[in-house]
């Protein structure tokens, strides 16, 4: 039996309004799971949302039904801030969260979960050697921070990394080193997919939510609040104990990626 293909671009809505690498490796992954091609669209127009804190923007563009009848998709992404009212939900097609707390602040019960993020080792796998540095990945919004930029010249096996970057060059810097400081959500999540053990760093003005929501979703007991440089350089750890977890989450995401979306749907 032959099995018909759909090489048509698949339509993803990832923030794109300042360069972050957490929202560029969105198509890498997409495609990757899909075996599509994938380009980016409006959200009103999306076929999936995906990585990120995008439940806001479903909420805000979704809160009626499509004209074609078609209900776009959510596969990983997680909220930012509690939202209140859930009507939306019923327009769309909820596939996976990124964790517990997601699915808690939508009141929703679910039981598997699983930050895209977590995929991105089998889209760009890394091939080099691991160096003895630790790596600095801030949030965007703390790449001038005077603090983090102290803290990453103080010592020569400090390796600043700048989220704003290419994405898949900030995905293999993080990769090559021993440790990871991040107050980056997917420079910690970027670290777990290579296994490299990273610390979470106070994330200056923004959120916890996303954090702890992504935490919970792998068992990640040492990230119940973040930790300044120095409180950092004291608790480096050498071994990711929760890694049955991660495994698991990536089973989810395969499983539960939409079937009508993959290349022979």
């Amino acid at each position: 039996m032959t099995v018909a293909s759909n090489t048509n671009p698949l339509h993803l809505h990832w923030w794109k309004a300042e360069p972050n690498f957490g929202d560029a490796i969105n198509p890498l992954i997409v495609g990757h799971v899909a075996g599509r091609p994938v380009e980016h669209i409006g959200p009103r127009q999306a076929d999936l949302f995906a990585i990120g804190s995008m439940l806001q923007v479903v909420k805000r563009t979704q809160k009626e039904p499509r004209k074609d009848g078609e209900k776009p998709c959510v596969w990983g992404t997680g909220l930012l801030n509690p939202i209140f009212g859930h009507d939306f939900l019923d327009n769309v097609e909820l596939a996976l969260v990124r964790g517990p707390i997601t699915a808690a602040l939508l009141k929703r019960e679910m039981k598997r979960f699983g930050d895209p993020g977590l995929l991105i080792n089998e889209v760009l796998p890394f091939e080099g050697t691991r160096q003895d540095r630790v790596g600095i990945v801030p949030h965007l919004s703390l790449m001038e921070d005077p603090e983090v930029l102290a803290f990453a010249a103080s010592d020569p096996a400090y390796l600043l990394i700048d989220p704003r970057g290419d994405a898949a060059e900030v995905c293999l810097q993080i990769a090559s080193c021993a440790h990871v400081f991040a107050s980056s959500l997917h420079g910690l999540i970027m670290a777990d997919a290579y296994g490299v053990p990273s610390t979470w760093i106070e994330p200056k003005g923004q959120s916890w939510l996303k954090y702890l929501d992504y935490a919970a979703s792998i068992g990640r007991r040492d990230m119940t609040a973040p930790l300044n440089f120095d409180e950092a350089k004291a608790a480096t750890s050498a071994a990711i104990p929760y890694n049955d977890a991660i495994i698991a989450a990536r089973e989810a995401l395969y499983q539960s990626f939409p079937a009508r979306l993959k290349s022979t749907a």
